[in-house]
């Protein structure tokens, strides 16, 4: 045991601590918060000051006492936790948990996980800084007042187990908003018309595209614009020629890292910021919660170096970059690697995208901007009255473009391609090879994806760099929200085109408004967002929560104290709740939707025990009828016929070999059941339309699967050897057997199975 025992609050943290200090230093991990609020009660005093009440949970009293322990065998200790209000708290709780000698125990920050500013940390100890600790304390306590006196009214008046939270519940209405914005939008046609024309003494092959710059409202106004062509002369009327440059991103911060990973790799909030955690931890990334876009001297030094080095002197612009993020609270560093000469790293696919994507961000933010030509061609002739306009973009140098762009989150927004145009002139004339006006949808707005939530997030102030994925993680986990696929609206289309003179017309079907992996709000999620939004105004107004978070930063600056701003907050809050609890009536969140044609009852849709549910009949019909909502179907959006369609399941198809065949609709998705076997039908067929002989098919194809999955069958002993998704394995009643390498499966006798699952019982693994 070394004299200096170093507490950091990651083993993965410690571990790679470790390797830098020498054998006087000890370094153990807290495996984070050691104490909490108690659960019991409220486990604040309101009536004394909102006094916390801190306890130690089961789980965490073994490492206490470890820590304890450790601490008597030491003559100095470092509490090295994070350097942001989270891990201000943690140095502080450990502090007073462990009874530490404020003369023997010294606090050291570090953004990075290197030799150099972990010495250079141990030589520059400071005390715990109470101001970080106090924010980061109102924060908590502010969070658990409004969570154990909100939820409990959601119990009572609309369901029990639900939870209401101080910046998820903002969340949830930027979410329930939006859906509500696209139900209440309604598509516009319009046309688009684009043209494929051919410079007169250019190359054969050479086409130039140009579209009409503004939408045409109706097919005669399109039908007239393509006869004016067919009998027109184009020529060049005007070339605009426009040097522009563009420059890079600044480096990351945990904002923008969340919402390009995402772009770029489809990785989630959580998914990204646990891969961070993991390359901090390991020394590879410098701290991941900030929101600051500054670079130290010493990494625009090395990012210099290795630009010059891998690109030449041109493609080097040193920067700094100012941070405009608003409320910023860790000014310290962008999230950069801890050296930026070292490209590359081990670690799984994951990790080596993430450290990639930061490395090429920091370094592309000190390189040089790029150059680009952006030429306008305006394309006109007499007697038609709409222009033609053609865009084209030439790189004159690459730049930063060379190592990194940046992804953008408008799914309709595309850059300009990179094109060399043949050397026009003006006045120079221009064939029609083809014209085209083509009928378009107005879309609706798009809904959030976890990325462009963040950015919504951190424009409005809501939350910190600490809160974006818990937030988005909590909002999912209590089925307020889901990440799920639209389909959009299918409209028939019509066509015009315009080629040798000739108009024809064509219709096609064609999807709008199809979305993927975007955030939804579920029926429970927009009924707590409306009693919260009615009863608690000021807890779901996006300035009032901005304005709570303003105050925690000016505690954290020493400007503000932490019990005042809670008791200016609590006051007006409790009495509010207490109103709500006598006055406000349970919702019942149901909508009437009309009359059954077959029975002539009332068609009602609302939440129910187990979720959201169509109901024939009135609540005291003895003989009414109930079926679940589909997934995606909303009770303020579902339609009669919508509803009514729900009763039609399962639906029954036909017989085969003697048995019947039905579809229908399960926990697990579609299925079609054949005497007691259920097979699903996947994304391809619809329970609703799926025919007798399409079913066939499918079960056919079931058995065939299914005959191939056994290889071998001791009936006897109930044991058998299948084919799985990861290859061959042994199958004894509920539990899985991995079979070991080099073994042939087929092989195998019924005495080498139970020794397989005997050595596998006796290891505990299976």
């Amino acid at each position: 045991m070394g004299e200096n025992l170093v507490i950091v609050e990651s083993p993965a943290k410690a571990k790679t601590i470790e390797k830098f200090l020498g054998e006087q230093y000890t370094v153990k991990s807290s495996f984070g918060h050691i104490r909490d609020l108690a659960k019991k009660n409220l486990g604040i005093d309101t009536l004394n000051d909102f006094e916390p009440e801190y306890i130690i949970s089961d789980e965490k009293k073994k490492v206490v006492a470890e820590l304890k322990a450790a601490v008597k065998k030491a003559k100095t200790v470092w509490l090295a936790s994070d350097e942001d209000r989270e891990g201000e708290a943690i140095a502080w709780h450990l502090q007073q948990t462990l009874n530490l000698n404020p003369e023997t125990t010294k606090r050291i920050v570090f953004h990075e996980i290197t030799k150099n500013a972990i010495l250079q940390a141990i030589e520059n100890p400071r005390g715990i800084d109470m101001n970080l600790v106090m924010a980061q304390q109102a924060r908590r306590v502010l969070d658990r007042l409004v969570g154990f006196e909100l939820s409990p009214i959601l119990w009572k008046k609309i369901k029990p187990s639900l939870s209401a939270g101080r910046v998820q519940s903002v969340a949830l209405r930027l979410i329930v908003d939006r859906e509500r914005e696209i139900m209440n939008f309604k598509a516009q046609p319009y046309f688009k018309v684009e043209g494929f024309f051919h410079p007169e003494g250019t190359p054969a092959r050479t086409k130039i595209k140009g579209s009409v710059s503004h939408r045409l409202t109706s097919m005669n106004e399109a039908q007239q614009l393509l006869e004016a062509c067919s009998q027109a002369s184009f020529q060049i009327s005007r070339i605009d020629k426009k040097e522009t440059s563009r420059t890079p991103a600044p480096p990351f911060t945990t904002s923008s890292l969340q919402q390009e990973a995402a772009r770029k790799f489809g990785f989630s909030v959580s998914q990204t910021m646990s891969l961070a955690q993991r390359l901090y931890e390991s020394g590879l990334i410098t701290y991941m919660r900030t929101d600051s876009t500054n670079l130290s001297q010493l990494a625009i030094n090395s990012a210099k170096a290795c630009i010059i080095e891998q690109f030449g002197e041109d493609y080097s612009n040193p920067r700094q970059y100012k941070t405009h993020s608003k409320g910023a609270q860790e000014a310290h560093e962008a999230i950069r690697p801890t050296y930026i000469e070292q490209e590359n790293i081990e670690g799984t696919v994951a990790e080596r995208k993430l450290y990639s994507l930061i490395w090429k961000r920091t370094v592309a933010s000190q390189m040089a901007d790029a150059r680009l030509e952006k030429t306008t061609l305006t394309l006109s002739a007499e007697g038609v009255r709409e222009d033609f306009t053609s865009q084209a973009q030439q790189v004159l140098f690459d730049g930063f473009l060379k190592l990194y762009i940046e992804s953008n989150d408008d799914e309709t927004d595309n850059d300009e391609e990179d094109t060399l145009l043949p050397p026009l002139s003006l006045h120079q004339e221009m064939k029609v090879l083809e014209i085209q006006a083509t009928e378009r949808y107005t879309l609706h707005p798009l809904r959030y994806t976890e990325a462009s939530l963040v950015k919504k997030m951190e424009e409005l102030g809501i939350g910190r760099p600490s809160t974006y994925a818990p937030t988005i993680s909590t909002l999912g986990q209590r089925g307020y929200i889901l990440k799920d696929d639209r389909k959009g609206e299918e409209h028939t289309i019509t066509q015009l085109v315009l080629k040798n003179g000739v108009i024809t017309s064509q219709t096609r079907q064609e999807t709008f408004g199809s979305e993927k992996g975007k955030l939804c709000p579920e029926n429970i999620g927009i009924v707590v967002t409306d009693f919260l939004a009615f009863h608690f105004p000021d807890i779901l107004d996006y300035g009032f929560t901005a304005h709570v978070e303003e105050s925690f930063d000016a505690i954290a600056a020493g400007k503000q104290e932490w019990v005042p701003t809670i008791r200016l907050f609590y006051g007006p809050f409790h009495k509010l709740v207490e109103d709500t609890t006598q006055e406000a009536a349970p919702t019942k969140a149901e909508r009437v939707l009309g009359t059954d044609p077959k029975t002539g009852k009332e068609v009602i849709v609302r939440i129910g025990r187990f979720g959201p549910l169509v109901q024939i009949g009135t609540n005291d019909d003895p003989d009414k009828k109930f079926a679940s909502l589909a997934k995606g179907q909303l009770i303020e959006s579902i339609s009669l016929e919508e509803a009514l369609q729900l009763f039609e399941l399962p639906r029954q198809l036909g017989e085969w070999n003697g048995m019947a065949i039905s579809a229908s609709k399960g926990r697990f998705g579609p299925y079609v059941k054949y005497g007691t076997s259920f097979v699903s039908l996947g994304k391809k067929y619809d329970p609703y339309t799926v025919t007798l002989d399409e079913a066939i098919t499918l079960i056919q194809e079931h058995a065939e699967k299914n005959a191939k999955k056994e290889i071998l069958n001791f009936e006897e002993a109930g044991i058998q050897v299948l084919n799985g998704r990861y290859g061959p394995y042994i199958k004894q009643g509920k539990n899985n057997y991995k079979i070991p390498k080099g073994t042939s499966p087929e092989t195998l006798t019924l005495s080498d199975c139970r020794q397989i699952i005997a050595e596998a019982d006796a290891k505990g693994k299976k």
